[in-house]
């Protein structure tokens, strides 16, 4: 018991990590989940839902959704 109330003491500073990680997720995952449903990119909206990747999926998909509106813009 003695080590358990140790371990809480001494990494309390990670419940907050844990928050802000789980609130940065959620964020990204709600935003790349939007675009990918609204551009009917079914593949992407799934593999976003699956996997947890604290953000790094959906930024990668609106970087690239990014890229390929500007070049669909462009070419008009």
């Amino acid at each position: 018991m003695e080590r358990l109330q140790q371990f809480i003491i001494t990494f309390s500073w990670l419940i907050p990590v844990f928050i802000f990680c789980a609130l940065w997720d959620g964020i990204w995952k709600l935003i790349g989940m939007w675009k990918a449903g609204r551009n009917n990119e079914l593949a992407w909206f799934i593999c976003i839902a699956i996997f947890n990747t604290l953000g790094i999926l959906p930024i990668i998909y609106i970087l690239l959704d990014k890229n390929k509106s500007e070049r669909k813009t462009s070419d008009s």
